[in-house]
This record gives C-alpha cells, structure tokens and sequence, in this order.
C-alpha cells in the first residue's frame, strides 16, 4: 500500500503548489469519519483469516464497503467524494461477482513477485470466467498489484485532500459564538 502514501503525498504537493495551506487539513469536517475505522478494521481481520476462511473473508471485505460508501454520501459535498465512491462500487461489484477480488498473475509477477502466486482469503485468480475483469486487480505496481477501483478511490482522496488544503480557514475556527452587536460597543 506504499502507493495511496505516494498518491496522498502527490496531492499535498500539489495543495502547496496551489496556494493551500497544510493547516487546513486540521480543520476538515468528515462527518462519520469512524465508519472508516470500522470499514478498514473489516478489511484488516479479512486479511488475517486463513485461505480455508474464504466465505467468511468475501463477506466481511463487502460489508466493509458499507461503511466506506456512507461516508461517502455523508460528505458528498466535498470534491473528490464522488469519485472515491465510484472507486469503492467498482471494487465491491468485482468482489461481489467473483467471490473475492480477481488477480492477474501476470500483474503480480510484473510488480516484482516471484515465483509461485500465493492468494489470501479474499483474493481469487482472474481466469477466463471472471466477471468484469476489467475491474480486478490487473495494475502492476512496484510491490503492488491494484484495481481501477482503486485508481479512482485515490484519486478522489487526492481531489478532496487538495481541495480541503486550498479552503479559506473559517473566521471563527472554533465555532466560537459572539454576543449579537457585541463588536459596536455599547
């Protein structure tokens, strides 16, 4: 996954070269922001869950999906959301139709694997009868292997971290309250 740090360290730069501040990600405002934890905890027990596990892995990587995409609707406002979220369907249609998340072999020995393809609990080969094998994890990557899903989720987190850091700060950062005609002086 060194790659999303790659991409989030691209959009950062890319805020600086904009004119943004780093500041600003100190005060964005994701609403439901721990659906997320819970989203990548799912993922990270799927992971660690033996190959003969495969059934219970598939289910709880797609009902990870379901926290991910309500935090994107809750904050579908912001740019980049949509096509994070558009990332996150493409992802969870492939797992869904294939019974975990194809991979090409050919990609994984491109991305510097070597020998023999091991595949998780949540990963199946791509073969002739995968559905939609445009989807799966077919991008090679040094050390990775990633879908166009994936390609999309980082880009709309690039687009909403560069767009947060180019915000104007708000005046009152805090919410502080003031007292109506409290400046004019009485």
């Amino acid at each position: 996954m060194l790659w999303i740090l790659l991409v989030l360290a691209i959009a950062i730069v890319v805020g600086f070269l904009r004119g943004g501040k780093l500041r600003n990600l100190t005060e964005i405002r994701v609403r439901g922001w721990w659906l997320l934890l819970v989203g990548f905890g799912l993922q990270i027990v799927a992971g660690f869950l033996p190959v003969d596990s495969r059934n219970l892995a598939v289910v709880l990587v797609l009902v990870s999906y379901l926290p991910l995409i309500l935090v994107v609707w809750l904050n579908r406002q912001y740019s980049g959301m949509w096509i994070a979220g558009i990332g996150i369907l493409m992802n969870f249609t492939v797992i869904a139709l294939n019974g975990g998340m194809p991979v090409m072999e050919e990609a994984v020995h491109l991305a510097g694997g070597s020998g023999e393809l091991v595949l998780n609990a949540k990963h199946v080969l791509l073969t002739d009868t995968t559905r939609l094998p445009f989807l799966a994890d077919i991008i090679p990557l040094p050390g990775s292997v990633i879908s166009m899903g994936d390609v999309f989720l980082a880009i709309g987190v690039g687009v909403f971290l560069e767009d947060q850091m180019r915000r104007p700060v708000p005046l009152f950062r805090h919410k502080v309250q003031g007292m109506p005609g409290s400046a004019a002086g009485s």
